[in-house]
């Protein structure tokens, strides 16, 4: 019973910190932590691992700078939350350090980069509102940068702000990586150009000074198909089978309202307004976008949901669990 107790407050292992999660936890267990209490310093432990992954923070940076960058990662949380995650990962703290594991002064390394991009993502997510696909794409780039202009105690280098540094950077990165990478890393300066600006941390807004990368038209194989192309793959799909009528209408959603494959997944029944003849789409960033219901679209729709939807008393999601296997719908 006492083993069972204890495995089921075992964290699923998340580099260098879940052995001494594990740890900590069974160390609360034993001082007699309710079940429900340890649920709650398991999250928030949860959450710090894959935080300190993310970051590249190691046991050798812990101290309590870095439970403040945790902590800004999410600017306007409620007052117990935070509360809630400072005591754990402080509480977290002296058990490392009691063991040795941490030293009562750490060197803090890296740790400026770490609470700048905590920063930085912060104000993509809750002031620019990008899409985390967008902000998994951005953030990176601005770290790298950042690591670039550590000056090996922790700080990061007096010119780590100046728009030459960061043309610098971007162009010896250029030298390796692909164009449309170049494209993407320009963008990412740029919004973190912004970002000083409006934190205090320049004069000037800085951003129109990084260079853009131009992405030419038909530099690369299309990506698209011919009017013929898509004809042919709507023409070939059975529409007699469940999977079909699915497949028809998900495919007439894409070719003849350029939906893209987020924004159908997204769909549910109050998104169709029938009556008006409309359709609500949620877009990138958190974006509403209504979209005309074309007759052909309309009646895909209509016979996907008589004949081949299964019966549910759930609204949503439209077309349940869609994805995309060897370029298949399943």
């Amino acid at each position: 019973m006492q083993a069972a107790i204890q495995s089921s407050h075992r964290v699923e292992p998340t580099r260098f910190l879940s052995d001494v999660i594990d740890t900590f936890l069974d160390d609360l267990h034993s001082a007699g932590y309710a079940e429900h209490t340890l649920n709650k310093r398991r999250w928030v432990l949860c959450a710090f691992a894959r935080w300190a992954s993310r970051e590249d923070v190691t046991l050798s940076h812990l101290d309590d700078t870095v439970v403040d960058a945790f902590l800004s990662r999410l600017p306007g949380a409620p007052a117990d939350r935070i509360q809630l995650e400072r005591g754990v990962i402080r509480r977290l703290l002296g058990h490392l350090r009691d063991r040795g594991l941490v030293s009562p002064a750490a060197s803090g390394k890296v740790l400026a980069s770490v609470v700048l991009h905590a920063d930085f993502v912060a104000y993509l997510r809750h002031e620019r509102g990008l899409a985390e696909n967008s902000i998994q794409v951005y953030g990176p780039y601005v770290l790298q940068y950042l690591r670039t202009q550590d000056t090996g105690d922790g700080q990061l280098a007096l010119n780590a702000f100046d728009v030459t540094t960061m043309r610098h950077h971007l162009l010896a990165q250029a030298a390796e990586k692909s164009g449309e990478v170049t494209r993407l890393r320009a963008i990412a300066l740029r919004a973190f150009c912004r970002f000083l600006f409006l934190r205090g941390k320049t004069s000037a807004d800085m951003s129109d000074s990084v260079p853009s990368v131009r992405k030419w038209r038909q530099a690369t194989v299309p990506a698209f198909i011919t009017p013929e192309q898509q004809s042919a793959i709507l023409a070939a799909i059975d529409r007699a089978t469940p999977s079909g009528a699915r497949d028809y209408a998900v495919l007439l959603l894409f070719a003849q309202l350029g939906l893209r494959a987020s924004e159908v997944i997204s769909l549910t029944l109050d998104d169709i307004l029938w009556r008006k003849g409309e359709l609500v789409i949620h877009g990138k960033g958190g974006a509403i976008e209504h979209a005309p219901l074309l007759n052909e679209v309309g009646e895909a729709l209509v016979s996907y949901l008589r004949d081949a939807r299964p019966s549910s008393a759930s609204r949503q999601p439209l077309f349940g669990l869609i994805a995309l296997v060897n370029g298949q719908l399943k």
